[in-house]
């Protein structure tokens, strides 16, 4: 999954460096095609939390890049064609989300899972990665800490940030269930038929 994350990375001109976090494990037994494959990617300790993983690697870049772009290793189908129109929006000085609008109703529940309302859908999207900021508008997010955050979004929302949702389409998903290996698969197979 991890290659499969990356490669659409590498394939993009404007990709100088790549900060993978690990686990401290992993750091200790990288597999061979990872440390060969690109001399723009890095390895390095990850945290206990999210939020500390990608301080880690958000500091191991080099200090002169203009734009970070921060992806789940889960979301193996990301496009190539993405990665572009959200580093191309963070150039013009506001992040960049890929997503998906909601296309589900959804609901608020209290502690007992019983329903206290429905939000607006026409108004949610569903936060993916990558998710693109300028460089120094993610690095002042992080730098006032990294509290209990499920996406950097969210750091730089609270820091004043302008943030703009981009459509993914559907297709870059994340593979958290054993359902949705088989929906990878399924993706994948049309992919390569084409």
């Amino acid at each position: 999954m991890l290659l499969r994350s990356l490669i659409p990375f590498l394939a993009e001109n404007r990709v100088t460096a790549i900060a993978i976090a690990v686990m401290r494990e992993e750091l200790d037994n990288q597999p061979e095609w990872l440390t060969d494959l690109d001399k723009r990617i890095v390895v390095v300790e990850g945290g206990a939390t999210r939020g500390e993983s990608v301080a880690c690697a958000i500091g191991a870049l080099p200090d002169d890049v203009t734009e970070i772009a921060v992806h789940d290793g889960a979301r193996p189908l990301v496009a190539p064609e993405l990665i572009s129109r959200c580093i191309d929006l963070a150039c013009t000085g506001v992040g960049a989300v890929a997503g998906e609008p909601m296309i589900d109703t959804v609901k608020r529940v209290d502690k007992e899972d019983f329903v206290t309302g429905t939000p607006d859908r026409s108004t949610l999207w569903s936060a993916h990665t990558p998710q693109v900021f300028p460089a120094m508008m993610l690095r002042a997010a992080y730098s006032k800490g990294y509290p209990v955050a499920t996406d950097d979004a969210s750091l730089v929302e609270a820091t004043g940030g302008r943030i703009q949702m981009l459509d993914d389409g559907g297709m870059n998903i994340k593979i958290t269930r054993p359902a949705d290996l088989v929906l990878a698969e399924a993706i994948l197979s049309t992919r390569d038929s084409d």
